[in-house]
């Protein structure tokens, strides 16, 4: 008999086990309780998060328990892992507003009815810690010669780590036995950055608990350069469509590299594995199907399949040379905005991430209104260009908009 791991493996998702054939045996004979953190430093999760989304969607599809760990606490402080700077201090207004923005997102993707999932907090417990106790409960079973040789502390040992990010450590652990206690939680996920910081918790439980514990690690989302996917010139690809909109997001995994179809097919969407693979074996211009297919399963999955037909609908026409603008981002500009420069008014609209690249833009012949190209840096946009009230704006290659007068 298979289980969620078997699927998991064989997905791609799995990179590190604390203990694998003790997991393997769990996970194949009971149901557990597990957990996966995320710090609200944002008002929105992105691609990265996405990945730990599914994860816990197929392992809750397998019937095991999800725990959703809201960061309210540790946000205070900061994960040091894999930064070479501090990150930005947060205030609590801005990370309560975090966590009740990301909640809504989290619960497309977990079934929070009946139990069949928690939404738990670390502000709930780490916010009135009593220092001494901390110190002498949980600071007692970590070893700072250990934590030092630990990747999550290297690269900021470089520039200076601070005392404050030294403690993260620490309150992770703290997070899975206080987890433990509650719920019974005897597993943490997490991407593989986490590795350090999700043995301290494992081993904070075995030792001062005496119970078992569990980490396992899911893959990071790298392209096939090894580099961080979910990232665009203009920026990170947000699951908020007041970030990224649903068909730039769809835009985003329409042009994913032949080379990484199969392992986005795989880990982000949930068609059988053996369909995975027969559309990744498309060749030359037949992988652009799969494409497509990929783009539409992972849209869905975020924004829902009405906004994914429309982002598939605006492609096609786009593509096909057509001129059906309806499901096209659109972009208002004002009457003022008319008066000055065309670069002017795309910086200021976020077309253009600023006037310096669209000006690089426009010399190597990327921006396109109305099928012509912009030839001159200080072109000025009149009303006579709004064609039928809107202008279709082309950026690059792919990225189109639909410009119209507030």
């Amino acid at each position: 008999m298979s289980s969620v791991v078997d699927t998991l493996i064989e997905r791609g998702f799995i990179k590190q086990f604390t203990h694998e054939e003790e997991i393997k045996e769990l996970l194949e004979k009971e149901k557990i309780t597990f957990y996966i953190g995320i710090d609200p430093t944002a008002d929105s999760l992105h691609i990265g998060h996405f990945l730990a989304l599914m994860l816990m969607s197929h392992m809750q599809r397998a019937g095991h328990r999800p725990i959703v760990l809201m960061g309210g606490g540790t946000a205070m402080i900061g994960d040091p892992s894999g930064k070479t700077d501090m990150r930005k201090m947060l205030t609590k207004e801005d990370i309560d507003h975090n966590v009740e923005c990301i909640k809504a997102q989290v619960s497309r993707f977990i079934d929070f009815t009946d139990n069949k999932a928690i939404l738990a907090n670390n502000a709930d417990w780490l916010m009135d810690l009593n220092y001494i106790n901390f110190l002498r409960e949980v600071g007692v079973h970590f070893s700072v010669n250990r934590m030092l040789t630990a990747e999550c502390y290297k690269q900021r040992l470089e520039k200076g780590l601070t005392f404050l990010e030294f403690n993260y450590m620490l309150m992770q652990g703290y997070d899975f036995l206080q987890l433990n206690k509650k719920y019974n939680c005897v597993m943490e996920l997490g991407g593989d950055d986490q590795w350090s910081n999700m043995i301290s918790g494992v081993e904070l439980i075995r030792r001062k608990e005496g119970k078992p514990a569990y980490a396992m690690t899911a893959t990071l989302l790298t392209n096939s350069e090894g580099k961080k996917m979910g990232k665009t010139e203009s920026g990170a690809i947000w699951l908020d469509p007041e970030k990224t909109t649903p068909y730039d997001f769809y835009q985003y995994w329409r042009n994913v590299a032949d080379s990484d179809v199969e392992k986005c097919l795989s880990l982000l969407t949930f068609l059988p594995i053996d369909e995975v693979k027969r559309l990744a074996s498309l060749k030359d211009a037949a992988i652009n199907e799969a494409k497509k297919i990929l783009a539409f399963e992972v849209t869905k999955l975020v924004h829902g399949e009405e906004e994914a037909k429309k982002a598939e609908k605006a492609a096609e026409a786009l593509f096909s040379g057509g001129k059906d603008m309806s499901n096209v981002p659109t972009v208002a500009m004002t009457r003022e905005m008319l008066e000055g420069s065309l670069l002017d008014a795309l910086a200021y609209t976020k077309i253009i991430p600023s006037k310096s690249e669209g000006r690089r833009l426009i010399q190597q012949g990327g921006i396109v209104l109305n099928d012509e190209k912009v030839t001159d840096v200080n072109v000025i946009i009149s009303e006579s260009d709004f064609k039928d009230g809107s202008i279709l704006l082309k950026r690059g290659k792919k990225k189109f908009y639909k410009i119209v007068i507030e």
